[in-house]
């Protein structure tokens, strides 16, 4: 015999209702929204780090060495070991949330192998250590958001951006490594250091147009929501290019002395850094000549506009 099943009785819905709807469970329920949000706050701050240090330098440099490999090498070990690795944080972390760091490391790590795939190019061996610079370059090209699994490709575990990059920034180091042992290099003469010029300047108008064309096709100076990852993005990279360039300067510093040309050099670097060192509060894609609402990315792109004409002059001389 089956027992009959309770009868509904509205005071206890009443009660329920009375109970969920009481002041405590309210506080509570707000207690751990705050908590959350107040930790996910203090992480997003904790981790948007945009290291744009003009004084950090290549360390400790043997004779031999490339002084632009080394600030390369360690920019990459920098963002990866030194910082948090923004780009491919998970949904349940604070970098996830960001977007102006992810922007501005992967344009380190972009600049970088460029550099490294200019230098390897511009280098007749094409074996040995140069091929370090050449698997820098690769690993270099491997997608900044990938994070110990990829979803989109397979529930395996895969190899992070970390692990990529870290890879890379070790194939510069053992490059190096082998020129302190007098292993075969780069040649320091002035048709090198044009071809490295050369390849760097393509990188800046493509980065230029990238500015140009976003400008053309967005009008909103108030919800422009790409306008700080282009912003973010070119910083690092013409940050990394500044510091680079600056140091390949010291590598073929008699090339430079002997073509006159450590003015012009000089005058470059410094374009690269003005345009670095913009940071605005909130970036403003308004119009070039507005006078409350700016347009940041214009102002960026006149010091690269800048830096890529004396780019070329020097260029022009190396070749001559």
């Amino acid at each position: 015999m089956t027992e009959p099943l309770p009868r509904f009785r509205p005071d206890t819905l009443r009660d329920a209702l009375r109970r969920a709807a009481s002041p405590g469970w309210w506080w509570a329920a707000a207690l751990v929204v705050i908590g959350f949000v107040g930790a996910l706050g203090i992480g997003m701050a904790i981790t948007h780090v945009i290291d744009d240090d003009f004084d950090f330098g290549p360390g400790s440099v043997e004779t031999g060495q490339s002084r632009a490999v080394a600030i390369a090498a360690r920019l990459v070990f920098r963002e990866i070991d030194q910082h948090n690795w923004a780009a491919n944080d998970p949904f349940f972390t604070p970098g996830w949330w960001l977007d102006d760091t992810p922007a501005f490391q992967q344009g380190i790590a972009t600049a970088v192998g460029r550099m490294s795939a200019a230098l390897a190019a511009a280098s007749d061996h094409g074996q040995g250590p140069v091929s370090e610079l050449e698997r820098a370059a690769g690993l270099l090209k491997y997608p900044g958001t990938v994070w110990k699994f990829d979803p989109s490709t397979s529930w395996a575990p895969t190899a992070s951006s970390e692990k990529m990059y870290r890879g890379a920034a070790r194939n510069l180091v053992e490059f190096n490594r082998s020129l302190a042992g007098g292993g075969p290099g780069l040649d320091l003469d002035a048709a090198t250091l044009a071809q490295v010029v050369s390849a760097i300047g393509r990188d800046l108008d493509i980065i230029s147009a990238n500015t140009d064309r976003h400008l053309a096709e967005n009008h909103s100076a108030l919800f422009d929501t790409k306008a700080d990852d282009l912003f973010y993005g070119t910083k690092g990279r013409v940050y990394a290019y500044g510091l680079m360039l600056r140091e390949l300067g010291g590598d073929f510093a008699q090339v430079l002395t002997d073509r006159n040309l450590a003015v012009e050099w000089r005058q470059m670097i410094e374009a690269l850094q003005a345009a670095a060192a913009l940071e605005p509060l909130v970036v403003l894609n308004g119009a070039p000549d507005g006078t409350f609402v700016p347009s940041h990315l214009t102002a960026q792109g006149f010091y690269l506009l800048r830096a890529r004409a004396i780019l070329a002059g020097i260029a022009e001389k190396l070749a001559s």
